[in-house]
């Protein structure tokens, strides 16, 4: 637990919200594009210490870039010539930092690279696969069907960016709950996270709804009422899990969407931490990090 911690307006106090054991899935210092300074990652982090402070944050689960097409060329480089500039993180905070590793489904070759050494050899738990302009980032498309493939192997978890947007899609690698579903039907053996529940949560929800290998992801979106509820009604509560977005969102706006929901205290501890602590248990244990 960080110390020292305050207790501000709006939230519960800190014996609540130690019961709670948050576990953040989604904490995002390095999800932005970084920029030619090496030590990028830790200095957000830092900045963001006090807020993880506030909400009695237990493990941030941070998704680095490691040199494969996912940030600028320099920055790339730089990460793949000194994988210290990725570690220094995590050996900085080796009890609040979980990892798992950017990929770019268009360099194949390289993620499996990156896979078999920051997965397999490697501190990390799992990937993040973003959206982007590349069709080939589609988490349907056989690129990223081949790195999924690789991941299950290892026992990671893969966390999709998804999005379901009125209009269509905003770039062609954009991935919605729909398409996540059809490749986690494909491989029931994997541990796969609709992050964000796909923005339209009501139309997330119900997509992935049959698939029980794929558990919601609550940030990213305006708190709104019936959320949760509905989560917990469709997809029982433990399926979902929770992410706070630090810090490109509220702390108090995220922990709320739980916290003030109209489930029970146990459904809440369910959501806030336990449910992505049991999705990393077998990785954890694997790799000594229990």
């Amino acid at each position: 637990m960080l110390e020292p911690s305050i207790s501000i307006p709006g939230l519960p106090d800190k014996a609540t919200l130690d019961g709670y054991a948050i576990w953040d899935s989604y904490f995002t210092p390095s999800h932005s594009n970084p920029g030619p300074d090496g030590d990028y990652l830790t200095a957000e982090i830092e900045r963001s210490l006090r807020t993880l402070a506030i909400g009695r944050f237990q493990r941030a689960c941070i998704f680095p870039h490691v040199g494969l097409g996912t940030c600028n060329p320099k920055t790339a480089a730089a990460l793949r010539a000194i994988p210290k500039l990725v570690t220094k993180a995590f050996d900085r905070w080796p009890k609040l930092l979980l990892g798992m590793i950017q990929l770019d489904a268009t360099k194949v070759a390289g993620s499996i690279d990156a896979i078999n050494r920051w997965l397999r050899d490697g501190p990390m738990l799992g990937v993040y696969m973003p959206a982007a302009p590349s069709p080939e980032q589609c988490c349907t498309h056989q690129n990223a069907r081949r790195l999924a493939e690789k991941v299950i192997s290892l026992g990671g978890v893969i966390m999709q960016h998804t999005w379901f947007i009125t209009a269509g899609k905003r770039y062609p690698g954009m991935s919605t709950p729909t398409e996540l579903a059809s490749v986690a039907r494909k491989y029931p053996e994997g541990k796969f996270i609709c992050a964000h529940a796909g923005g339209e949560w009501e139309r997330g929800i119900r997509a992935v709804r049959a698939g029980k290998n794929i558990a919601v992801e609550t940030s990213g979106f305006d708190a709104t009422a019936g959320f949760i509820e509905m989560a917990v009604r469709e997809l029982g509560d433990r399926r979902i899990i929770f992410g706070s977005h630090l810090p490109s969102r509220s702390l108090g706006t995220e922990l709320g969407k739980v916290i003030a929901a109209d489930i029970t205290e146990q459904s809440k501890r369910l959501i806030l931490g336990e449910n992505y602590r049991q999705l990393l248990a077998p990785i954890m244990k694997r790799k000594g990090m229990d």
